[in-house]
């Protein structure tokens, strides 16, 4: 069962959330990128500006980072960071509060695919079963990470294996979270995992400039 109608419900909730609350969509500090998102503001000014969830007219998908890695990756990864353009969306939820990991354009898409490609490399490194991330908890301090195998939601501690079970899948574990209404804060992207090797990093690079097609 696809987790998008889950996303899509939890969405509207959100900006409803903020409008009743405050009278105004949710905002977020762009950092200078434009997005298909974007209400009211300027990108480049920065200041947040309001956004609204936009259903995306072609999918993406991660079929290049299952070429790379030669591995295929849960269908709920395509529904999930695929469908629509987003920021970081606030929730609190029985296992705490957290946000939900967005894709604010297609830069952003692309960064996210290298995350997650170095962190499915971390993992081959580490013996770990593969996961993949779509957001974070207790500011930070654990993953939201998805299990590739069966598509259950599991906290997770950077360089660990999986900890907790959340849930059986993206869909139930939305499903449980509430949206937070919380004044905006300026994100710092996730740095990309810290892999001891110095080679798995240049590896990294290359595949990813053969992958976008760059010399």
């Amino acid at each position: 069962m696809s987790c998008l109608p889950a996303l899509e419900s939890f969405l509207n909730l959100y900006v409803t959330a903020y409008q009743s609350k405050l009278d105004e969509y949710p905002r977020y500090f762009p950092q200078g990128e434009s997005s298909p998102c974007v209400v009211s503001g300027d990108v480049t000014s920065g200041s947040a500006v309001q956004w609204q969830p936009v259903a995306r007219q072609s999918k993406g998908n991660f079929a290049n980072v299952e070429q790379a890695l030669d591995i295929q990756l849960h269908g709920d990864i395509n529904d999930f960071f695929g469908g629509f353009w987003m920021a970081p969306t606030l929730f609190s939820s029985p296992f705490g509060e957290g946000e939900l990991t967005g894709v604010w354009n297609q830069e952003d898409f692309e960064y996210l695919q290298q995350n997650i490609i170095g962190h499915l490399m971390m993992k081959q490194k580490l013996k770990q079963p593969p996961t993949w991330f779509i957001g974070l908890l207790d500011e930070g301090e654990r993953m939201l990470t998805v299990n590739n195998h069966d598509g259950s939601v599991w906290s997770e501690v950077p360089g660990e294996e999986q900890g907790e079970k959340l849930a059986g899948s993206i869909a139930e574990f939305i499903s449980q979270l509430s949206p937070r209404v919380a004044p905006p804060v300026k994100h710092e992207e996730l740095p990309m995992p810290q892999l001891e090797h110095p080679g798995i990093i240049s590896r990294l690079k290359i595949m990813w400039n053969n992958l976008r097609g760059r010399s």
